[in-house]
């Protein structure tokens, strides 16, 4: 069992990962929040899967649960659904006292969030992510939001969980194309900070996802403690806090083009690894070798590097309404070698001839 502390002064929280921790729910809850009501939200794919089981667990700790089930997909994180949220909440007659909890991957978790953020000005929020990109990123650090047809995560807060627990077991039931979302993610902590957990993925990888299952917890470890590293000195996404997004503005940029209805999100960060990569090298800004090493990891790991049929003009649009613009200026993050980055302040036209990279 690891437990891994977010340090934000008065509202630091601790994440805690092993093995069973579903189980554990109840306990964990009561201790940190006391004798609460408890509104789980969850979606469809989880709920057969894992929904009784976080029941029985909080009901075994004497909290009083309340749960819904909203359809599974990035369409479900929408203004619409919030209003739903918020209407469930108040029949439910969750106080500011009361906890909401995100079961699920990071459409449920940035939802919920949002939710909790801004319901009665805001209450409790339990994370228990059951995917590996919630896990290793959506879950940690506070961010949660909707989208809106103009682009992703539009409508959004900064608002931190009291507690998140992440179960690896839970991954076991993750479909191959859920997993690969996953792994994009966790590539790009390798890419951007840790060439040690980089050079573990390429141990791994020819083994597949069976090899990287018995290392899984170590892989968790390094991802979440990257991010809770980051989170601690750049809370608000102003400076640090950016290099996360590596691979995410063309990433972004694919999805909306696709409608969330296409690449799932770590696959087209995965895609957009290799495009910026290939450019930035191609540049002088990369070191030489690195795409040719990320393109070989993200190949032993079946991930997608070849752009959908998408034009470049609606592409570079899309950019536009990038959340790391100021004003003209598109704040693009490059890496010098792999475990190493920046910021690279530029505009739209940095990418012109990606499609062809």
């Amino acid at each position: 069992m690891e437990k891994i502390i977010v340090p934000l002064g008065t509202r630091s929280y601790p994440i805690h990962i092993g093995a069973g921790l579903l189980d554990s729910l109840g306990v964990y809850v009561r201790e940190a929040l006391g004798d609460i009501t408890v509104a789980v939200v969850t979606d469809d794919n989880v709920a057969p899967l894992y929904l009784g089981r976080a029941v029985r667990s909080l009901q075994s700790a004497g909290l009083t649960v309340k749960s819904i089930t909203l359809p599974h997909g990035e369409t479900t994180k929408c203004l619409n659904r919030l209003s739903d949220l918020y209407n469930f909440l108040c029949h439910a007659r969750i106080t500011r006292r009361d906890a909401v909890i995100a079961l699920g991957g990071g459409v449920i978790g940035d939802l919920t969030g949002l939710a909790a953020a801004t319901f009665l000005r805001g209450v409790h929020f339990v994370q228990l992510p059951t995917t590996l990109l919630a896990q290793v990123d959506s879950s940690v650090g506070g961010k949660v939001a909707v989208d809106l047809p103009q682009g992703k995560n539009l409508v959004g807060a900064f608002y931190q969980p009291d507690l998140v627990l992440i179960d690896p077991d839970t991954l076991n039931t993750l479909t191959d194309e859920f997993w690969r979302d996953g792994l994009g993610e966790v590539v790009k902590y390798g890419c951007i900070n840790d060439a040690a957990l980089f050079a573990l993925l390429e141990e791994c990888a020819p083994g597949g996802r069976e090899a990287l299952m018995t290392r899984i917890e170590t892989i968790l470890q390094h991802c979440v403690q990257a991010k809770a590293d980051v989170v601690a000195q750049d809370e608000r996404d102003t400076g640090l806090r950016m290099t996360l997004n590596f691979g995410h503005t063309i990433a972004h940029a694919v999805e909306t083009c696709q409608h969330y209805e296409g690449l799932r999100h770590g696959e087209a960060v995965s895609l957009g690894m290799h495009i910026i990569t290939r450019l930035t090298e191609a540049r002088g800004i990369t070191a030489p070798g690195t795409a040719d090493r990320l393109d070989a990891l993200l190949t032993a790991l079946n991930m997608p590097m070849q752009l959908p049929a998408i034009p470049e003009a609606d592409l570079l649009a899309a950019m536009g309404m990038d959340k790391k613009s100021a004003g003209k200026t598109l704040r693009v993050i490059v890496l010098q070698e792999i475990g190493r980055c920046h910021i690279h302040p530029t505009d739209v036209s940095f990418f012109n001839g990606m499609t062809s990279a």
